[in-house]
């Protein structure tokens, strides 16, 4: 969709193969060979490992974020966003010059504007369209049923990683306590995003263990941004403020009721509206722009988007449009959530994995305690899951414990704060990549191997 915009405008006129008129002019088609030329790129490269994902019976988000990587700052430097370091592929920044006639300057401003405004942007539109969708493809009625169990594996899924490694940190490596509470802060989270697509692809989303995974990790969403809100206060005055504490906490609980309330008064609202359109465009339309509004008044009362952007999917599955919503919405989140995958997996910085690099030799160490805590923590709020009809609960904790771009988002500020050493930095990154990528591969094991041993116990 973006980049039919940009293949638009580049094929209304020759490429220019000379000089460009004036600097200005090439700045902008620089920018719009840019796009196109990266996301040709992102796609060709998603569609060659999707395949062999497929073939060789693996989640297809691996294979995105395995594209990431390669196309990253740590293989081949085709994709390089300004926070993650690195000079663009110099290959890439000729043919770029070759074909809009601009300089090695231009083009290289041009490629760290586009990276930034269209492709970062894109990443950012597909999370949110991940997670409207997979609150379409849920049921309130499921989430409200299983609400206790999630609560109890959310609750475990954040306490016990957190204070487990905080400890570890600080007693058997001697860290200091607030970057210790950092650290630990960052195994708190999960990505619900990576979670919501193994699941799809699955077809586990709609089971009793799929919306448990999935309102735990609500749950863990809006744990993790009070959780955040307190360790940041802690890098700034020392000290937690109790009042910033209450505050998101009665935001959240406000937000889900208002989405529960609208679940029973918008839904009619909006069926009618529709009923009454003759526009074709018009249900995916008005749609986005709900989407939009929820996404916009979740962050307008410090709320993440995509819990704005879940529930309302979560109002809108509840129609009678929902069926026809997912048929909408499918060729709009195939190419966006491939983008967000993919800048996921680019931002990821193998350098840190290089033991003859001195600092990173203790992050290693201190990496392999955290993934170990990581995973432990995640399984054991599986089991907390408190059920009377039998449920696989090794497939929630394994649903619960790939961190991404949540992850990656607590070291990032933690560089930024300078709290984090670069040795715990790099530990945390690690962590963060272990998490992600062994992940979809155990979720997917986990609800194989109970399939089996359901079919063999009705033999």
């Amino acid at each position: 969709m973006f980049y039919g915009w940009g293949a638009q405008l580049i094929f209304q006129q020759p490429i220019p193969l000379l000089a460009a008129a004036n600097t200005e002019e090439g700045y902008d088609k620089a920018i719009v060979g840019a796009l196109v030329i990266t996301a040709a790129i992102i796609f060709v490269f998603s569609i060659i490992l999707g395949e062999i994902c497929t073939r060789f019976g693996l989640p297809s988000v691996l294979a995105d974020l395995t594209t990431g990587v390669l196309l990253g700052s740590s293989v081949l430097g085709l994709l390089i966003f300004s926070q993650s370091g690195g000079e663009a592929n110099g290959l890439l920044i000729k043919f770029l010059e070759f074909t809009t006639g601009t300089s090695s300057t231009v083009a290289q401003e041009a490629y760290k504007f586009q990276m930034e405004e269209y492709i970062d942007e894109s990443a950012n539109i597909g999370l949110l369209a991940l997670l409207f969708t997979t609150g379409l493809e849920s049921n309130l009625r499921d989430l409200i049923r299983v609400g206790s169990q999630a609560a109890t594996v959310a609750l475990t899924g954040v306490v016990l990683p957190f204070t487990l490694g905080t400890l570890v940190l600080i007693k058997i490596f001697g860290v200091a306590t607030i970057p210790a509470v950092f650290a630990g802060a960052a195994l708190t989270a999960t990505s619900i995003g990576i979670t919501a697509k193994v699941l799809k692809d699955i077809g586990r989303l709609q089971s009793d263990e799929g919306q448990i995974i999935i309102g735990a990790a609500i749950l863990d969403d809006i744990l993790g941004i009070v959780v955040l809100a307190v360790v940041l206060s802690l890098v700034k005055t020392g000290e937690v403020e109790i009042i910033s504490i209450f505050y998101l906490i009665a935001s959240a609980i406000a937000f889900v009721l208002v989405a529960v309330v609208l679940n029973r008064v918008f839904g009619s609202l909006f069926v009618s509206i529709i009923d009454r359109l003759s526009n074709p465009a018009a249900l995916m339309l008005l749609a986005l722009v709900f989407l939009n509004t929820f996404a916009l008044s979740a962050s307008a009362i410090g709320l993440e988007a995509i819990l704005g952007a879940f529930a309302a999917g979560l109002v809108l599955g509840e129609t009678k449009f929902q069926e026809k919503l997912e048929q909408l919405f499918r060729p709009f989140v195939y190419v966006y959530t491939t983008i967000f995958f993919v800048t996921i997996g680019a931002k990821v910085d193998l350098s840190v994995l290089n033991p003859a690099i001195p600092e990173n030799r203790q992050g290693l160490i201190i990496a392999a305690c955290l993934i170990a805590i990581a995973i432990f923590g995640k399984v054991v709020a599986g089991f907390a899951a408190i059920s009377k009809e039998p449920i696989n609960r090794l497939a929630i904790g394994f649903g619960m414990i790939p961190r991404g771009e949540v992850g990656l988002v607590f070291a990032g500020l933690g560089a930024a704060s300078g709290v984090l050493s670069n040795s715990l930095d790099a530990a945390i990154i690690i962590m963060v990549i272990a998490t992600t990528l062994v992940a979809p591969l155990l979720l997917r094991i986990s609800f194989s191997e109970n399939s089996a041993l359901k079919t063999q116990e009705s033999e």
